[in-house]
């Protein structure tokens, strides 16, 4: 999961988020504490931390004093949202934009997909 081309803070960030969208990190379930995930990278517990508070001050997680941090309410539709307007951002903007360099027209680049889809 941890490679060099992200800062570590933000690779800690996106696997929670990833974990959250995935269920295996529940709403309003504790996530991983700074110490366990600094000890399970081998990494700075202040890095675990920054990536964690990323999350706190995006409302992701909120944090409980003295027991840990915690999944918000709401933080699934929220990390799905966001990450489907990314896909469109990263995807489907470039897809549509090289399809009309093409000439391909709109219902032609839906039949391309649905095509591609039935044959998964």
């Amino acid at each position: 999961m941890i490679d060099d081309g992200r800062p570590l803070f933000q690779q800690i960030a996106e696997q929670i988020e990833g974990s959250i969208i995935d269920g295996s990190l529940p709403e309003d379930g504790q996530v991983p504490s700074t110490n366990e995930l600094a000890a399970f990278h081998r990494i700075n517990p202040a890095t675990a931390a920054k990536g964690l508070n990323q999350l706190v001050s995006e409302g992701i997680l909120y944090k409980k004093r003295g027991i840990g941090m915690f999944v918000t309410v709401g933080a699934r539709d929220a990390l799905r949202f966001r990450r489907r307007e990314a896909f469109a951002r990263q995807y489907i903007e470039p897809l549509v934009a090289e399809a009309a360099r093409l000439g391909i027209p709109v219902d032609e680049l839906k039949s391309m997909l649905d095509t591609r889809e039935v044959a998964r």
